[in-house]
């Protein structure tokens, strides 16, 4: 059995890589895969190769549970807010990342509502998910070989609380949406006035590519924008429409008093730069995960990645923005969230980071991810490492001459690719030769 699922994930592949992987049969029913930006259809993450249900995730958050077992930390219970602070004080999450949503996206959808909306708060690997109201907390990382891990936590004061998987996450945070992995998104749909979907407005998932005339249905959204558009603080089809006639009537709004009891939250707030920070990471996040799965399975079938060019592209030009969408005038969002998404920042000798904001016509100063100091992308399998890392010199220091990058300037280049050699340890000695 185990030799006949091998020899019909090996024709999968062929019929993907001779397709171009624009269109590929994965299952017995067949999937459109978009290898626009990586192909969509789900991959086999729980075949042997994997495994993703039964390997031991790592990262933070099993790592602070193992602490909560040995007994070395207690987590404590605040009495209004559950273990939500005591779980980012542990786990390093700034509440200035705090964005609300108030669309029925979540499993504990019930107690979701525009006057009850759900708040999310993150760093670059955790996401917390708390509800006022709600019996659990909801809690994920990005585990460098296995994608997003998502669990639960119980609201309830316990001597040794424990932090559980929550395989039911998956039924969103496993399919095309996540790029057929196990990860992150943001979705973009409008709501009636209870926080109950109209799927027919949906647009996801939301990225930096996402123009903003688009972004945050279902969203709260505070921070100042001038003239450009989004869809959030929008509530019910009235809402929209009077939009029409009046763009902005809900826009550039700097506290959220209006529409809900603030002080249930930790902040009155939700960032319009955290949630544009949000969009990119999360996206970028399973790009990696794609990346390292199909490397995995591409090396366990054939040996080598010759046949992932189309994928590296992909990742490559999500990685370096190149279809960021333009912001045609400036962002201003939370002063203190500026400064916590730039205190972890390295710096080359001239002050420059890869955590610089932008925020004029573009999120970043130099486009290219700061995932690319993160321990997922760092552990992807030796072999596409190295062919990443060759492409991305080729293209920053101009010897990519292909359309993909064209779009990038030569002062960009040259800025990254200071910042880089400067910053990221462990380069190939190639990188440090001017």
């Amino acid at each position: 059995m185990q030799r006949r699922k091998q020899i019909i994930l090996k024709i999968e592949i062929l019929i993907c890589l001779l397709l171009g992987s624009a269109i590929c049969f994965l299952t017995a029913a067949s999937a459109l895969a978009d290898d626009f930006q990586g192909a969509t259809h789900q991959l086999p993450y729980d075949d042997e190769v994997i495994n993703y249900h039964k390997a031991i995730p790592r990262g933070p958050v099993a790592e602070l549970q193992a602490k909560i077992d040995r007994g070395d930390l207690t987590l404590k219970f605040d009495p209004k807010f559950g273990y939500l602070p005591a779980m980012m004080d542990a786990l390093k999450v700034p509440k200035s990342s705090q964005m609300l949503v108030f669309s029925k996206t979540s499993l504990q959808r019930a107690f979701i509502s525009p006057k009850n909306p759900r708040a999310i708060y993150f760093n670059d690997d955790v996401y917390l998910g708390f509800i006022p109201g709600a019996p659990v907390m909801e809690v994920s990382a990005v585990d460098p070989q296995l994608g997003g891990i998502f669990y639960q936590l119980e609201q309830t004061e316990k001597p040794r609380p424990q932090i559980t998987r929550n395989p039911d996450c998956l039924q969103c945070h496993g399919a095309g949406k996540s790029l057929g992995v196990p990860g992150h998104l943001v979705r973009s749909i409008a709501t009636d006035e209870t926080g109950e979907l109209d799927t027919r407005t949906e647009v996801s998932p939301v990225t930096h590519r996402t123009p903003l005339a688009d972004r945050w249905a279902g969203w709260y959204v505070t921070g100042t924008h001038g003239a450009q558009t989004h869809r959030g603080n929008l509530i019910g089809a009235d809402a929209f429409e009077r939009q029409e006639k009046h763009p902005n009537y809900l826009g550039n709004v700097t506290n959220l008093n209006r529409f809900f009891k603030t002080e249930a939250y930790l902040t009155g707030r939700s960032d319009i730069v955290a949630l544009m920070v949000l969009e990119h990471q999360s996206h970028m996040h399973n790009y990696i995960t794609r990346l390292n799965f199909e490397t995995r399975i591409m090396l366990a079938s054939y040996g080598h990645i010759r046949y992932l060019n189309s994928q590296v592209n992909a990742f490559l030009r999500y990685l370096l923005f190149t279809e960021e969408a333009p912001l045609t005038e400036a962002i201003r969002g939370d002063s203190q969230y500026l400064k916590d998404f730039a205190s972890p920042a390295i710096r080359d000798r001239r002050g420059h980071s890869l955590r610089d904001f932008d925020l004029q016509t573009r999120l970043f100063k130099y486009p290219c991810s700061f995932l690319i100091y993160s321990t997922a992308f760092d552990q992807l399998p030796q072999a596409m490492r190295d062919h990443l890392l060759q492409r991305l010199h080729d293209i920053l220091t101009g010897k990519d001459v292909s359309a993909d990058f064209v779009k990038l300037r030569p002062a960009d280049r040259q800025a990254v690719l200071e910042i880089l050699r400067e910053t990221k340890s462990s380069l190939p000695d190639y990188w440090k030769k001017f």
